[in-house]
């Protein structure tokens, strides 16, 4: 009963303390202080510090390393056995050191012995050689494996140390050996296209996996195990939001913390005491891709010089991206090996209609150049979630119809046919060695020349540049592949673009230094000195 009395009597005490609150509040006053009191300090709390990173992502259907290039995901989830620093040089990361004998072209990997898989497994020797394997299998079409097509034998030693030898020197090997490594004991005999892994990853990286919603969003976990330190953001969100604008939107609603947008899109938070822009220097290009397996470039190749003259890059590079970037003339412009002295296609419409006239074309009563009575007319393609691409696609069109040329544009909506189209906005570029995404690209019948381009000469040089490391003749090698290149061009090159990323003002560690590689990829080389 007592007890009761008691706990009826602090009620009603609190409902008259908080009714002469109410009243006061009412009154518009407030109850005086005794001169006798010191004011009371109001207590300010230290600011949180974030623990997750909201970045805004293109979207993934799978994260495939092996066989698939340029995912962003694929650094924070796996480890190569070496990897790049800000610089651009080779670094160790799985392996610790290596050994490389000339005589036999044989590299020989010395493992950390620290290093566990996100289950708690150990990696070990067997699981580099079966991640090789698989890119070298034929049967797996990675588009990886002109990489690695020198390699002749993969023997794992022991537990720790795994080597390769070559048939022929390869002077950027080392830099090959970046590729993500798999868990052979998740992946044996697996179907490498369509295995259910590849949406649910195991690396070793510095992050794991945590959660996939397919279009929505990727939630990764930092490995508190990770061997070479703990990263400082415990998540990091890839959310997927395709559309560039969007993005925009979304930095501005606080929605997303870190993206990359287009050139007029950063121009909103150039003054924006929220944010910072930074734009990163890249080895990124843009230009026309030709399939030359196309009946139309079977034929018409040789008009190719004459589209390149009628192309005022510098105009595409100021509309489109607003000068963020460099006119293009070569694929390895921004690479140690870039030779200056060829042709470089600067704009010349009198020199394009020079070459037309030529080759035997004429014009018909409606101003369009023609070829054997056959309209010269084709269509330049763009991926639809690309607005740059769209952009670049849309001006090219404009420059070549004024010479007299019958081209037009498209965003087909179902993709980009590579097998059957007639062309497209391509996207190419590495920051690393000159042989990465030449031999590949150029080279005949390599994994990734989707262009059907083939040139004995191309061919040529770009071997005899993979085949030394003397600087002065990979230097010679690499001008000879240039030349050869401009003189049956593959590809109509526009420009070099900077990546534009907007962050949080609050997110630090970003390196503006470094060069990023096609599609801007490469930010997260440090992520994990980031901290908000």
């Amino acid at each position: 009963m007592k007890k009761s009395i008691k706990i009826v009597s602090l009620l009603l005490a609190l409902i008259m303390c908080f009714g002469l609150a109410a009243c006061g509040s009412q009154e518009g006053t407030a109850p005086e202080t005794p001169a006798s009191e010191a004011p009371v300090e109001e207590k300010v709390e230290e600011p949180v510090a974030k623990d997750t990173l909201v970045y805004g992502s293109g979207d993934y259907t799978r994260i495939n390393p092996a066989l698939d290039e340029h995912g962003e995901i694929n650094v924070l989830l796996f480890d190569g056995l070496t990897d790049h620093d800000g610089d651009g040089k080779v670094i160790p990361r799985l392996a610790e050191t290596w050994d490389y004998d000339d005589q036999s072209y044989t590299y020989t990997f010395h493992l950390r012995s620290d290093v566990k898989w996100h289950d708690g497994k150990p990696f070990t020797a067997d699981d580099v050689a079966f991640t090789y394997g698989i890119i070298m299998d034929p049967e797996n079409g990675s588009e990886n494996a002109p990489n690695y097509e020198d390699v002749k034998e993969i023997a794992v030693i022991d537990e720790h140390t795994v080597s390769f030898r070559l048939e022929a020197p390869n002077s950027a090997f080392l830099d090959y050996m970046t590729m993500s490594i798999l868990p052979k004991h998740l992946l044996e005999g697996e179907n490498m296209q369509e295995s259910e892994f590849f949406r649910k990853p195991v690396g070793t990286g510095p992050y794991k996996l945590d959660e996939w919603d397919a279009g929505q969003a990727i939630v990764l976990k930092r490995n508190e195990d990770y061997f070479a330190g703990v990263a400082k953001i415990p998540t990091i969100i890839f959310k997927i939001v395709p559309e560039y604008t969007v993005r925009a939107l979304q930095l501005q609603t606080g929605e997303l913390d870190l993206a990359q947008v287009t050139p007029k899109d950063s121009v909103s938070f150039e003054n924006d005491d929220k944010h910072i822009v930074y734009d990163m220097t890249t080895a990124d290009y843009r230009g026309i891709l030709y399939n030359f397996a196309n009946p139309f470039w079977q034929k018409n190749a040789d008009i190719i010089p004459a589209i390149s003259y009628a192309i005022d890059k510098q105009a595409i590079l100021d509309a489109v991206v607003l000068g963020k970037g460099i006119v293009g003339y070569s694929p390895i412009q921004r690479n140690i090996y870039n030779y200056e002295n060829v042709e470089h296609y600067d704009y010349n419409p009198e020199k394009a209609v020079e070459i037309l006239e030529k080759v035997g074309c004429e014009k018909d009563s409606e101003g369009f150049w023609c070829r054997d009575g056959q309209r010269l007319s084709f269509t330049i393609n763009a991926h639809a979630t690309d607005q740059v691409r769209i952009d670049m696609a849309q001006i090219a069109v404009q420059q070549l119809r004024e010479i007299g040329l019958d081209v037009n544009a498209a965003v087909p909506p179902e993709g980009i046919d590579w097998g059957g189209q007639e062309c497209c906005i391509i996207g190419w570029g590495s920051p690393f060695d000159a042989d990465d995404h030449t031999y590949k690209v150029f080279g005949t019948d390599k994994g990734a020349n989707y262009s059907g381009y083939s040139n004995e000469l191309v061919d040529k040089y770009l071997t005899e540049a993979r085949r030394t490391d003397d600087p002065d003749k990979r230097a010679e090698a690499y001008a000879n592949f240039q030349k050869a290149l401009a003189d049956n061009p593959a590809y109509t090159f526009f420009c070099y673009i900077d990546a534009l990323y907007v962050a949080d003002k609050d997110l630090k560690g970003i390196d503006t230094s470094t060069v990023l590689g096609h599609h801007g990829v490469g930010i997260f080389w440090n992520v994990c000195d980031w901290t908000f």
